[in-house]
């Protein structure tokens, strides 16, 4: 029996995360044969090398490719995109894949997006529809999906934008979100568990902490940054665990300001370079709430019943649960959102709060929408709304 060949792609810690329960669930159908294309900051000594978490889930990654440049400005990410899609395409053209499957709105990802389209591989792409309004990878997102042939939505909400932007309804599912399934079948580890790789005991609260840069912004990384900082060390009793930016422009000078930080306050700071699914998942489970602009604070959070202080404009216009503080990205707007976290009232509302994203069985539907795939042709025709 012939094996429908499904091909991966992952560039960073965290749409790996995302991925996992799906390439675990193609790994063992007898219907698939998995390929794996790492790549981005997963091969990238500075952010951890994250690759080896791949292989330590025992999945085997069919190439390596490296893309990423020492530098994080702008005309770094393009040179790297442009390497990128020269890479990618002798990679695709070697595995010969049925279909691949990528997920977001990463520069990486659009690169290899462009080169499956061009060498006519269908792609399937998760969570196209979505909104962040202050970041590249809006427009990124947007391009993959007219580049992809499937889609696979966290929100019915997303799935109507994505027919919005022409693709025929028939080929656009709403299934939820896979980082929901990780909660649910994931084995979390134990708070002492956590703690021992913390190096430190939880203090009466606890904040989980990740800055990236807002990328269709000039020059506010470092302001916007400083101000957080400056809300946070005003806390008292409380233990601050960051985790380190992504390989966008102006990355590394968040991290070197994080490093700087660490290094002052080591009695009530702990800092990864990455912590991996597990531990951040099971870090969470513990925490008072996450604090940043990471899209996990909207979708995964809101699933332990915690809050999430959400700054800024990076997550802008993402469908958010009652769990979510949306603040501005300076001092007096990000300590009135901490005030609002600890107080009765919202504590009260976390309670009841619901996801909205999903049931923890959104690799069982994709599987199941994957099986059936066998498109006579890739051609599309552009969807019109009936009401223009």
């Amino acid at each position: 029996m012939y094996k429908k060949k499904i091909c991966f792609f992952t560039s960073t810690r965290a749409d790996y995360g995302i991925l996992r329960p799906l390439i675990k669930k193609i790994k063992n159908d007898k219907n698939f044969s998995l390929q794996i294309i790492a790549s981005g900051m997963h091969l990238s000594p500075e952010f951890g090398l994250t690759y080896k978490e791949i292989e330590k889930d025992n999945f085997k990654i069919d190439k390596k490719i490296e893309i990423l440049l020492s530098s994080d400005t702008s005309i770094g990410i393009s040179k790297a995109m442009g390497l990128g899609i020269i890479s990618f395409s002798e990679a695709l053209d070697n595995l010969k894949p049925d279909i691949v499957i990528v997920l977001g709105d990463r520069f990486e990802t659009l690169a290899f997006a462009i080169a499956s389209y061009i060498l006519k591989i269908p792609i399937a792409h998760l969570y196209g529809g979505e909104f962040t309004f202050g970041a590249i990878d809006e427009a990124f997102r947007h391009c993959i999906t007219k580049l992809s042939f499937l889609h696979f939505t966290s929100l019915e909400y997303y799935r109507q934008r994505i027919i919005q932007l022409g693709e025929e309804p028939n080929r656009v599912f709403t299934v939820g979100a896979l980082g929901i399934d990780n909660i649910k079948n994931m084995k979390l580890l134990s708070r002492k568990e956590v703690e021992k790789y913390l190096g430190k005991k939880f203090k009466k609260k606890n904040l989980l902490i990740t800055f990236h840069p807002v990328t269709l912004e000039k020059d506010t990384t470092e302001y916007q940054l400083g101000e957080l900082l400056k809300a946070l060390d005003e806390l008292e009793n409380t233990l601050l665990i960051f985790t380190k930016s992504n390989a966008d422009p102006s990355g590394r000078i968040i991290n070197e300001i994080i490093e700087e930080y660490y290094e002052k306050n080591k009695e009530k700071v702990v800092l990864f370079t990455n912590m991996g699914q597990l531990l951040y998942l099971s870090t969470m489970k513990y925490v008072d709430a996450v604090v940043g602009n990471s899209s996990s604070g909207i979708i995964e959070a809101p699933s332990f019943k915690i809050g999430t202080i959400n700054i800024g404009d990076r997550q802008k216009g993402r469908v958010k649960p009652e769990s979510v503080i949306d603040c501005e990205p300076n001092y007096k707007s990000i300590k009135n959102a901490i005030t609002k976290l600890y107080s009765n009232e919202f504590q009260n509302i976390l309670k009841k709060v619901i996801n909205p994203y999903g049931d923890g069985n959104a690799a069982d539907r994709i599987l199941n929408i994957l099986k059936e795939f066998n498109p006579e042709s890739l051609k599309k025709e552009f969807y019109v709304l009936k009401n223009l």
